[in-house]
């Protein structure tokens, strides 16, 4: 829309918000700040900003040049948290291509689908990956060229119809400098799928511009307050939503990046904060769960942590407590694919610190930034207040949430009407309520809450008490049918190793120590060796239901 006659337009500069940007800025003023992956021995391996961007530009390079990558062509990343894939993540986009970061814990089935879809020509692989790919070359109709970083068996690839390029000698000798395009900010930088738990994943695509606006987002006090004196281990997985905004916000305030590589087990992520010393660390509350459980048998020195962030679903307060307890507080989050990820981050207001309201604050989902609007709309549609108590479906619009999902190359953008309110906010899925100052507490997924004779049960309620008592090491709390109350809540329950609890002293403590009322109480238990995860770690409770409905699981009623 052009502007009326009479509207007075400003003096500023009309510059484009480019990742290119945030990469030079990086490279230059933040040169001398590094990307340190752990390589599981000996000296990790250290690589100066100002290295990871001439080497992008040799990427580019040898990405239009020998690849003959143009325009927005899809180009694929199958690996770990490491430099190379840093270097992928600037180069891919500031040349004017779309990079897609491939989810490597997805069934088969769905990464071929999603690559096809993406109608992906080029895979960045890590060698260590190669038995995952290659079984699926076949049947990726797009995929023209697969670049493999790093050790692993390159005679998986014999005999496949696409051409392999090493990825050292594929940027050997190209310039280290690249002149990026003036592009538009609107236009595709980067896409992640959803994990697709129901129906098809979705693709979400995200442009330069709402890149450039959540990494400024995610450096400020109020997120995570990254400066050029910090480094962050970021845990969270590249292709889990861009490792949640750090590797661009990081090259935005030259924070040094700590990357497991793919050493995410227990052990070595403990001894990684030992020798690295990060200040910053960033993963999903099953990470922190077996982090927690090394330190309790092999303790280690973790005070370098200052700042613990949480999300992709909700952090037990006892685990909030248990790290609280080893100086390393837990900073609660929110977000999903489609918020690029931040939606909500908790630090507690100033009013409440050093008081009894301080933990509360805490162990919400957190507060939200000036760049994201919420609302909260009942089962009518109707709009429900910001009052603490009201509870519906958490709606949200802003300059990094999606307004609609990838298509395919020659389609229309999709916007399935639940996904997206007929004026345009984004359906998130998750039911809670927001506080008259903005906090957001979630009570559950729209799909998960138990609806008991017409009243709601919270599942995350439940399994968080759960998995405060001392012998509880994972609880996961579905609905299940039942005749009288419609649907009743069947608690799963993992126990500590060497542990033993029966289930009337479990109920007990849900009703005498947490306050859960009676009539929420689950009257069906079991015990299971482990609850099943999502591919990005959350709790798979579809499996679960499906174990119960078949039969498959030993339960107990009180």
């Amino acid at each position: 829309m052009s502007p009326r006659e009479d509207t007075v337009l400003s003096t500023m500069q009309d510059v484009p918000l480019l990742i290119s940007r945030i990469l030079t800025h990086g490279s230059t003023v933040h040169g001398t700040s590094q990307v340190i992956t752990w390589t599981g021995e000996g000296e990790p391996h250290r690589r100066s900003f100002a290295e990871i961007g001439a080497r992008a530009a040799q990427l580019a390079h040898a990405l239009r040049d020998t690849l003959g990558i143009r325009g927005d062509d899809r180009v694929a990343t199958l690996a770990w948290n490491n430099a190379e894939h840093v270097e992928a993540y600037f180069a891919v986009p500031s040349m004017g291509a779309v990079l897609h970061t491939l989810n490597l814990r997805l069934p088969p089935e769905q990464l071929v689908w999603i690559v096809n879809h993406a109608a992906d020509r080029v895979v960045i692989v890590n060698g260590s990956l190669l038995p995952l790919l290659a079984p699926l070359l076949p049947r990726l109709g797009t995929v023209e060229h697969v670049v493999v970083a790093g050790p692993g068996d390159r005679s998986l690839l014999d005999g496949a119809a696409v051409r392999v390029h090493e990825y050292e000698e594929l940027i050997a000798g190209r310039p280290t400098s690249y002149d990026w395009p003036e592009l538009d900010e609107r236009a595709a930088a980067a896409m992640c799928y959803t994990s697709g738990t129901t129906g098809d994943p979705k693709g979400v695509v995200y442009s330069h511009r709402s890149v450039y606006l959540h990494s400024m987002q995610i450096v400020m006090a109020e997120a995570m307050g990254l400066t050029d004196r910090d480094t962050s281990l970021v845990v969270v997985p590249q292709f889990h939503v861009n490792a949640w905004g750090l590797p661009h916000a990081t090259f935005m305030s030259g924070v040094n990046m700590l990357m497991p590589d793919r050493f995410l087990q227990p052990a070595p992520l403990a001894e990684m904060i030992e020798s690295v010393r990060p200040t910053h660390a960033a993963a999903v509350p099953t990470i922190w769960q077996g982090l927690l459980a090394e330190l309790t048998a092999r303790p280690r020195d973790i005070s370098s942590l200052n700042r613990v962030i949480i999300g992709g679903s909700a952090c037990p307060p006892s685990l909030m407590q248990a790290f609280d307890k080893l100086g390393a507080p837990v900073c609660h989050a929110w977000g999903m694919t489609e918020t690029s990820p931040l939606g909500t981050i908790s630090h507690a207001p100033a009013h409440s610190l050093g008081t009894d309201e301080e933990f509360g604050y805490r162990v919400t989902q957190g507060r939200f930034p000036a760049g994201v609007e919420a609302r909260l709309t009942g089962p009518g549609g109707e709009r429900l207040p910001w009052d603490g108590e009201s509870t519906g479906e958490l709606e949200v619009r802003g300059n990094w949430i999606a307004g609609s999902y990838y298509n395919g190359p020659d389609a229309p953008p999709l916007r399935p009407d639940d996904k997206f309110s007929e004026d345009g906010w984004l359906k998130t899925g998750d039911v809670g309520t927001i506080s008259p100052d903005g906090f957001l507490t979630l009570t559950d997924r729209a799909k998960d809450v138990i609806k008991s004779g017409g009243e709601w049960i919270s599942s995350v309620e439940l399994e968080n008490a759960l998995m405060s008592h001392p012998v509880v090491a994972e609880a996961a709390v579905v609905a299940v049918p039942d005749d009288r109350w419609g649907e009743r809540p069947l608690a799963t329950v993992v126990l500590k190793e060497g542990a033993a609890a029966d289930f009337a002293s479990l109920s007990a403590f849900l009703e005498e120590r947490c306050g859960i009322a009676k009539w929420q109480l689950p009257e069906r238990w079991t015990i299971i060796e482990g609850v099943p995860k999502t591919s990005v770690g959350k709790f798979d409770k579809k499996v679960l239901r499906k174990r119960y409905a078949d039969g498959e699981l030993d339960v107990t009623r009180l």
